[in-house]
């Protein structure tokens, strides 16, 4: 049976997909620019025809062998094709006038150069976008909903890394808290409430963890905070403002 450790998200499964699924477009445009190479389309029709099968490969692939079969038919029925008069009768052999083609080398070297720069540029791109504040918290999203705790932090902390955010902050210290890491969560959850974050439940949260770390004063001077935010003040309290003033009350 697998166990969680090998548990993967359809997101996961996406991720891991993205960069296959480029690397095979980006093969078959390359043998899409050998073939009109080959051919020697002119160079707007190889352009077109090799970007074209390498952005949209579900589309412009089968048109293009659609074309390209259809005119080999084509020019092989105007070749060989039967006639109503009789036997097709032997033409003296004339020389087809051709201008020069590409070399031998540089048939092979074009499309070799092309699949090695566009896949540079994919793994340049993807190795960026992997380590971007973005993709951290994606993969920190993913990890919460899988109930990853660990990696869930990991994540969260690499995006901070990368950039200062009060929301992020309070993500982490709400990871942290069920955690047991009361400390870590406390200092995050001040650096969210420096951050400006506007989550009013913030002073009740804080109260709690100091309340875990035996802080009593510190406590009550963040539960007073909470009693007069909009949470508590409205026609309708949070239901955590009744608890909040009961603790208040039991340290007085």
């Amino acid at each position: 049976m697998i166990g969680p450790r090998w548990q993967i998200s359809a997101g996961e499964l996406f991720e891991l997909l993205r960069p296959a699924a480029w690397a095979l477009s980006t093969l078959l445009s390359a043998c899409v620019l050998a073939d009109t190479q080959r051919r020697r389309l002119p160079l707007y029709a190889m352009t077109a025809w090799t970007t074209g099968t390498l952005l949209l490969p579900l589309i412009i692939l089968p048109i293009y062998l659609i074309a390209r079969f259809a005119l080999l038919k084509r020019d092989g029925q105007a070749q060989v094709g039967p006639t109503e008069i009789g036997p097709i009768l032997p033409e003296p052999s004339q020389p087809v006038p051709t201008g020069p083609g590409p070399s031998r080398a540089w048939k092979i070297l074009l499309p070799s150069l092309y699949t090695l720069s566009v896949l540079s540029l994919l793994a340049l791109f993807f190795l960026h976008d992997y380590r971007s504040v973005d993709a951290h918290l994606a993969r920190a999203n993913q990890a919460r909903l899988l109930n990853r705790r660990e990696q869930t932090i990991r994540e969260y902390r690499a995006a901070l890394g990368l950039e200062d955010d009060a929301h992020t902050h309070n993500l982490l210290a709400e990871e942290l808290a069920g955690a047991g890491l009361w400390d870590d969560a406390l200092a995050e959850m001040r650096a969210a409430e420096r951050g400006g974050e506007p989550d009013e439940t913030i002073p009740y949260r804080i109260a709690n963890l100091l309340d875990l770390l035996n802080r009593r004063k510190e406590a009550t001077r963040e539960y007073q905070n909470f009693l007069d935010t909009h949470l508590c003040t409205q026609s309708l309290p949070d239901p955590r403002c009744a608890n909040a003033l009961l603790r208040l009350q039991a340290k007085q």
